[in-house]
């Protein structure tokens, strides 16, 4: 008689809810016996929308990804508020908070990320390292660091109703980085009525996706929204003032370069690192993230995954096996995530059934970064650090186009090798930077007369008039690959709104940055029918 193959998931974000539905068959079937440690006390929801949620924008049931209900009714069992606190490879079992120790024959880490504290006078901050993990394992594994009232983060849904709070109150608001997660925020506080800082030490905002040019012209339409900008301006501590509790609260960041910003509410978005204490203290090889097998199988224990923003991907090689740091990074993305679920799923589905998938991990390219907000498109993607006037003997074959117009607050930088575009960076551009996802991620050349792309926000562009903008091919929610063709054919079953296509086709579920495409989309099948669009 065969046995079920008992698969333990720890986290569940939206990657571990996506690895849940996608492996439910086999669940249903009785070849998976399947537990779902969930972390949270509710129900796994969309991680990248807690910007929205946190300044009113989207409700709670809008973000939610996970269905419990049909997990346990298919025979999974999924346990939410408790977390692991330990893992014995040895005896292949987990243990978790309420005592409980849950056997398993593959274990998978879908942990995800936690907020980067920084190093500030006034705001304790805690090491993950071996030392500190097995010294104070209580405090550390499957929790983030307690922050002193008015600061916070910007992960979780209480993090979220925090911020809400402020921004219902029209309170001032510091935000602390000017990465994409950042300035999300920002604008949507700034829109929602509250008064927004945005500090950061670097150039320009988003310094790891916009050249100098495309950063500054960003900056501008930030100041022209009524947020302030304060860059090259390392924070170096905070100070409190008394509430009316008695307790200390935030009242002011202050710069290594003497600035002293007074706020109600200080908002940390320095970046993101990989929950990895639980693999730490497991003795699993570690570096940014878990390190695994490309087949996202653990370099350490054949019977441990990774998957998600935790996961960190590297080929082993007799040199790299022998090496303290490795490169690479986890992507910090959700469709890539959302990828490897899928196929780590399937594998499983296969390997219960007594077979092998003949599948390949997906391979990512470089992911293509959108800022979302109303009023501001930025798009970039791939390596921008060329200049037009470089005389590159390395690069004898790549060429570098560059169009600025930052009076009305619209820049657009392509880099081509051999024609094909191989990153761009556009701003209040957004019609040209939908054509140059498209080229890019089709791996297509430019045209000679580069003038041409800008065509797309000019006067006389009709949309309707591009055919291969609407191709059934073409690509419109890039986390979900979900095409024009998919989103005509759930049109054509009575799905006419945005919210009801991403229910039948996941399109919209993920970045978000998809949702004004496949609003075209529908308004073009619904007049191609003479049904009236309802693509609110």
């Amino acid at each position: 008689m065969n046995t079920a193959l008992r698969i333990v998931l720890v986290g569940y974000g939206p990657v571990g809810a996506r690895f849940v539905e996608e492996l439910l068959p086999a669940v249903r079937s009785g070849a998976v016996a399947l537990t779902v440690v969930a972390g949270e006390d509710v129900e796994a929801y969309n991680r990248v929308l807690v910007a929205e949620y946190a300044v009113g924008n989207t409700e709670l049931d809008a973000m939610l990804v996970g269905d419990r209900d049909v997990a346990e009714e298919a025979g999974a069992r999924v346990l939410l508020g408790v977390a692991v606190t330990s893992v014995d490879r040895e005896r292949r079992v987990v243990r978790i908070t309420n005592g409980e120790e849950l056997a398993y024959d593959r274990l998978v880490l879908a942990t995800g990320a936690r907020a980067n504290v920084p190093t500030l006078d006034g705001v304790e901050r805690h090491r993950r390292d071996l030392a500190s993990l097995e010294k104070y394992a209580d405090r550390l594994v499957a929790r983030d660091d307690d922050l002193p009232e008015g600061i916070t983060a910007l992960r979780d849904l209480a993090d979220a109703e925090r911020v809400l709070e402020a921004v219902q109150g029209r309170r001032r608001i510091i935000v602390l980085g000017a990465g994409v997660l950042g300035l999300e925020l920002a604008l949507a506080a700034a829109h929602a009525g509250a008064q927004v800082c945005v500090v950061h030490h670097g150039p320009h905002p988003m310094p790891r996706n916009l050249d100098r040019g495309g950063g500054q012209v960003l900056r501008a339409a930030l100041r022209r929204t009524g947020i302030t900008v304060i860059a090259h301006s390392r924070a170096e501590a905070v100070a409190f003032r008394a509430d009316d509790d008695g307790g200390r609260r935030f009242d002011m960041l202050v710069t290594a370069d003497g600035k002293q910003l007074r706020g109600d509410l200080l908002v940390l978005s320095c970046g993101v690192s990989p929950r990895n204490e639980l693999a730490t203290l497991a003795g699993l090889r570690t570096a940014v993230g878990v390190v695994v097998h490309p087949t996202l199988q653990s370099w350490s224990d054949p019977a441990i995954y990774a998957i998600g923003d935790c996961a960190q991907v590297v080929e082993r090689t007799p040199e790299l096996a022998g090496q303290r740091v490795l490169p690479g990074a986890p992507s910090g993305l959700i469709g890539p995530g959302w990828r490897q679920a899928a196929w780590l799923a399937a594998a499983f589905a296969a390997e219960s059934a007594g077979t092998v998938t003949d599948a390949a991990v997906p391979t990512e390219r470089d992911a293509v970064v959108m800022l979302k907000a109303e009023h501001i498109d930025v798009v970039a993607v791939g390596d921008l650090s060329a200049d037009p006037f470089d005389d590159d003997a390395l690069h004898p074959r790549r060429r570098v186009s560059l169009w600025a117009d930052p009076e009305h607050l619209r820049y657009v930088k392509m880099v081509t090798e051999d024609g094909v575009l191989t990153g761009f960076a556009s701003v209040g551009m957004p019609r040209t930077a939908a054509e140059l996802t498209l080229l890019f991620e089709r791996r297509g050349e430019l045209p000679a007369d580069r003038s041409l792309i800008l065509r797309f926000d000019g006067p006389d562009y009709d949309p309707n008039e591009d055919a291969e903008a609407f191709a059934p091919s073409t690509t419109v929610c890039w986390c979900n690959g979900v095409t024009v063709g998919r989103i005509e054919e759930s049109a054509a079953c009575g799905n006419t709104t945005v919210e009801c296509v991403g229910r039948d086709t996941r399109a919209g579920t993920g970045c978000g940055g998809c949702k004004g495409r496949i609003a075209d989309v529908l308004a073009r099948a619904a007049e191609a029918d003479g049904t009236p669009s309802l693509t609110a």
